[in-house]
């Protein structure tokens, strides 16, 4: 199955194959949708694959959502079966470009872009837009950033006896250490 989806992701990635090209399978993506008072909603996938066009500034990453790790295991397997769907939506993914990218002007300083594109997840394409921060170091790019996303925006409902429970922002952030291929 894993082989599947990478094969899959590099698929649609087509367009990548031929440029200088940095990517990860083990980049990091966390949400969290915590209400004050109540039990921490957070889980995290350290297995997210991303892939970075070095010349184009074009990326892309898949997460199969099954990978999203709770604290609580009931809260996991909820989210699993109720809210995300996971039998039915097994991956989410996003495909964008990071605005005014330039490999060759990246340093050991961070520096600000706009990460600009389109996430899928329960079925529904969305445009995202994301300020990533970027800079190099020991011959990898190291790229983190953040963007909040609305559960309804997504078809995701969320039962009436829980709403108060459950953030409708959604935070989302990502950590990726990109390694030349």
């Amino acid at each position: 199955m894993k082989n599947l989806i990478i094969i899959l992701f590099f698929t649609i990635c087509g367009n990548l194959v031929c440029a200088q090209k940095y990517s990860s399978k083990n980049g990091k993506v966390t949400f969290e949708a915590s209400v004050p008072l109540f039990e921490d909603v957070f889980a995290q996938d350290n297995s997210n694959t991303v892939i970075l066009n070095a010349d184009t500034g074009e990326m892309a990453s898949v997460s199969v959502v099954k990978n999203f790790k709770f604290k609580v295991k009931l809260m996991e397997e909820h989210f699993n079966e109720s809210y995300a769907e996971t039998a039915k939506y097994p991956k989410s993914t996003f495909k964008g470009k990071i605005q005014g990218f330039d490999k060759s002007k990246l340093t050991s300083n961070p520096q600000k872009y706009t990460l600009q594109g389109t996430l899928n997840f329960h079925g529904v394409d969305k445009v995202v837009t994301s300020i990533a921060t970027i800079y190099a170091k020991d011959g990898r790019i190291m790229m983190q950033g953040n963007f909040v996303a609305k559960s309804a925006d997504f078809g995701v409902k969320i039962p009436k006896m829980v709403t108060k429970k459950v953030a409708e922002n959604v935070n989302v952030e990502y950590n990726y250490t990109l390694i030349k291929q």
